[in-house]
């Protein structure tokens, strides 16, 4: 009897199974198909929800690997626990998107069907991490950033379609941010009307960046060019801190940051506060600027959870006007007295606030639902005069995530939402007069010269699917529908006139479908194909004729038809990764200028119309190498990294109106197949990141950007340059509680002259000269460990 039960109670235990989860550390999403190895005695593999089952009795340590992530030994304790394991990914292997809205089931972008690029801590803080565009322009190909001040003025250029409208010189102006849509922890920066003012963000607090390249109306509205998706840092789980950086550097760079950050398996929370300015290396070019910041995430149960962001700023930057061609070449950084003498400057005080609720029915359905406001009052001057605006905007996004497992392995996932945003804004604008208490000050306001009020109202409804089927073959469909409305109202009053002070407009049925196909091989690389769509709605400025009074009902809204090729992997045993793409951009319907002249029955004026086409081929790549790695030696790790973007952008079928002076008649010019103006047809960046011993890391940056039209003639034109970068700096923990950051930078080290922006079609304005000699700063980042938090 006893052999009996002895016997059925190994047998029992034999069959004892155990169960756990794969994922992956940073994102929590499950590892499908992560090997589960018994220390040769075979093994199994994980399911779709990253779940899997072993027998007990065969083996008291397991190996548990995944395709990009690093290997985890895991020791058996007891066969009536459940393992939770999590993966490290590689450092240099494909990252992780968190993207607004993605129908991809895994967060890798082996398995993103778009040219999605990602920029984390390492990229950002290559250099002293204050200004964005030394992140986009160094590690983002086929993507330009520029600032028309210090840290103001920031506008994006992605595949050759840039910002503003035509001007009286060409085709196309950066006075302005359209075409790319932002969104700041899910709030949309980008305002109702399609404008981008970044002035009030802290990127120096961004801790992570997405950008999808290329038409992306499905998903997102209007969003012609593409998105940029930003998040401020987050707290590590599991732990409380404060701390407190400092920076300082060449021309009067100062930067003090104080944080507070703390988070658990429920909740997140962090403080920031920001004070940064700068002298500037440019006549009138001082920046000042104050941020703060909250943000807060928390789990209220198994099925709920809230995200809340809250942030202030206050900025001032002057301006010191555009440098002539001439002023440029003799390296005279004087400025433009015009803007000078007014006091030409950007002044913005805003808030952005938004709170999303997320609620898991089931597996297979959830919704998130986010409401967001800002309010900004701005004033600004320039060699025009002084512009009021007090914009508020307000709106919401509600997504339906739903997912469904098939037979055979095969599942289907979708997005299907709706997003709406609301502005409100008053504009006024003022001529500036000489100051007749000080003569030799600047200029004060005049005279009132224009009082308008604006509404802009966008909706998009949106749907998109994707289905996985076996062997790693994914297809995914959407469509998006967006309208605009716009009202405006003359509010100036002028004795005696006629025309109509009352606008109305609105533009509907702008239709964006996405089809994608994405094939991943042995889980080490991907081929994709991509077709999109997208559009660009006129501004209110645009669709009515102040000199006439009349409305623009002509003007229909640009559109943009997009078809991409590429590939992503991780090669060599995953120590290369590289993507690639290859695209033809069709952008229609391009707004232009056209010209009346002065005749017997009106004065001489331009109008916005439609116009014709821009073509863009273009080529992609990035790569990054984990060349050396050693726990012993003094170089640590030696990961190499390099990017490069072509691109064949040209006008088509484009005829432009400009009048003559005296402005009796006009003359018409044809840009068809010239180059696009402020798109430089070669890009490269090479660099390497090192870790050393004792804590110590440190980065060189090498890179070139080629000669490239500024205005749409081709007759004018920047010269090639290359700029070289380095970092050095030292990581340690001490006292067990406190962690150190401490290091030191030189940009431009050759003392190479080059732009920060390049002002397309504005002779005799022309550029915004970057520093043309050796830059340096420096900085100490202190934090203090509180404890762990519960």
């Amino acid at each position: 009897m006893a052999a009996v039960l002895t016997i059925f109670t190994f047998n029992v235990y034999a069959q004892k199974k155990i169960t756990g989860k794969v994922f992956d550390v940073i994102t929590k999403a499950p590892l499908s198909g992560a090997t589960i190895a018994f220390q040769g005695k075979g093994g199994t593999t994980t399911d779709k929800n990253g779940a899997f089952q072993i027998d007990c009795s065969k083996t008291s340590k397991i190996i548990v690997s995944f395709i990009g992530y690093e290997v985890s030994r895991v020791t058996i304790r007891s066969c009536d626990q459940e393992l939770n394991i999590g993966l490290h990914p590689l450092s240099n292997i494909l990252d992780t998107v968190e993207i607004t809205a993605t129908t991809a089931q895994h967060p890798s972008l082996l398995y993103q069907s778009a040219s999605i690029a990602k920029l984390g801590e390492t990229e950002l803080k290559r250099g002293n991490g204050l200004y964005l565009d030394d992140a986009i322009n160094s590690n983002i190909p086929g993507m330009t950033m520029q600032r028309r001040g210090i840290s103001s003025g920031q506008q994006f250029n992605i595949r050759g379609y840039g910002n503003g409208i035509g001007s009286t010189r060409g085709i196309s102006s950066n006075f302005d941010g359209q075409g790319a849509k932002v969104y700041l922890n899910g709030i949309p920066v980008t305002d109702a009307e399609g404008i981008t003012l970044m002035d009030d963000i802290d990127f120096a607090s961004i801790g992570d960046v997405e950008v999808v390249k290329g038409p992306s109306g499905t998903l997102y509205g209007l969003a012609i060019a593409g998105v940029v998706n930003l998040k401020t840092t987050r707290p590590e789980k599991g732990v409380t801190t404060v701390g407190q950086d400092i920076m300082t550097g060449s021309y009067g760079l100062q930067r003090f940051t104080t944080r507070f950050k703390t988070a658990t398996d429920r909740s997140s929370v962090l403080l920031n506060y920001g004070y940064q300015h700068s002298d500037g290396y440019m006549a009138h070019t001082a920046s000042t600027k104050r941020f703060t910041s909250y943000a807060g995430d928390f789990q209220l149960n198994n099925k709920q959870s809230i995200s809340s962001y809250f942030g202030f700023s206050n900025s001032y930057d002057q301006r010191g006007g555009e440098l002539t061609i001439a002023q440029y070449q003799n390296m005279d950084y004087s400025g433009n007295p015009d803007y000078i003498k007014r006091d030409a400057h950007s002044a913005v005080i805003s808030f952005r606030a938004g709170l999303a609720h997320t609620y898991h029915f089931n597996q297979q359905f959830s919704n998130t639902t986010s409401v967001f406001g800002s309010g900004v009052t701005s004033h600004s001057s320039s060699a025009g005069g002084w512009t009021d605006k007090n914009p508020v905007n307000i709106g919401l996004r509600s997504v339906v995530n739903m997912k469904f497992d098939l037979a055979d392995g095969s599942s289907v996932s979708s997005i299907t939402g709706i997003e709406t945003q609301h502005q409100y804004a008053q504009v006024i604008g003022y001529n500036m007069v000489v100051n007749r208490l000080d003569t030799n000050g600047y200029w004060i306001i005049g005279a009132m010269r224009s009082n308008q009020s604006t509404y802009s109202g966008t909706t998009s409804l949106f749907t998109e699917w994707t289905l996985s089927l076996p062997h790693d073959l994914s297809v995914t469909g959407g469509i998006g529908t967006s309208s605009m409305q716009i009202e405006l109202k003359d509010q100036f009053y002028v004795a005696g006139n006629t025309k109509p002070t009352h606008y109305q407009n609105s533009f509907s049925g702008m239709t964006s479908p996405h089809i994608a196909v994405n094939k991943i091989f042995s889980k080490g690389f991907s081929v994709y194909i991509n077709c999109s769509r997208g559009y660009k709605a006129p501004a209110s400025a645009y669709f009515f004729i102040p000199a006439t009074g009349r409305l623009n009902t002509e003007l229909k809204p640009e559109v943009g038809d997009q078809i991409e090729v590429g590939s992503k992997g991780v090669l060599f045993h995953d120590r290369l990764s590289y993507q690639l793409a290859l695209y033809d951009a069709q952008f229609k319907n391009k707004m232009t200028v056209v010209a009346v002249p002065l005749n017997s029955t009106t004065t001489a004026y331009s109008y916005i119309a439609n116009g014709g086409r821009q073509d863009d081929q273009g080529i992609e790549a990035l790569l990054k190498y984990k060349a050396y790695q050693s726990g012993s030696s003094f170089f640590r790790s030696v990961q190499p990294f390099a990017n490069f973007a072509y691109s064949h952008f040209r006008y088509r079928d484009y005829v432009f109106q400009k009048l003559n002076t005296p402005a009796t008649s006009i003359t018409v010019v044809d840009y068809s197949d010239q180059p696009v103006a402020g798109v430089a047809p070669f890009t490269a960046n090479i660099g390497v990141d090192l870790g050393l011993a004792q804590g110590m890391y440190a980065n060189v940056l090498y890179r070139y950007k080629d000669a490239m039209p500024i205005s749409s003639d081709g007759l004018n034109q920047t010269t090639s340059y290359n700029l070289l970068n380095a970092k050095l700096g030292i990581r340690q923990h001490f006292c067990q509680r406190f962690n150190m950051d401490l290091f030191f930078g030189v940009n431009n080290i050759t003392g190479v002259q080059y732009p920060n922006m390049v002002f397309v079609n504005q002779l005799p304005d022309a550029y915004l000269p970057g520093p043309n000699k050796a830059n340096y700063f420096g900085g100490l980042n202190l934090t203090y460990n509180l404890g762990n938090s519960k």
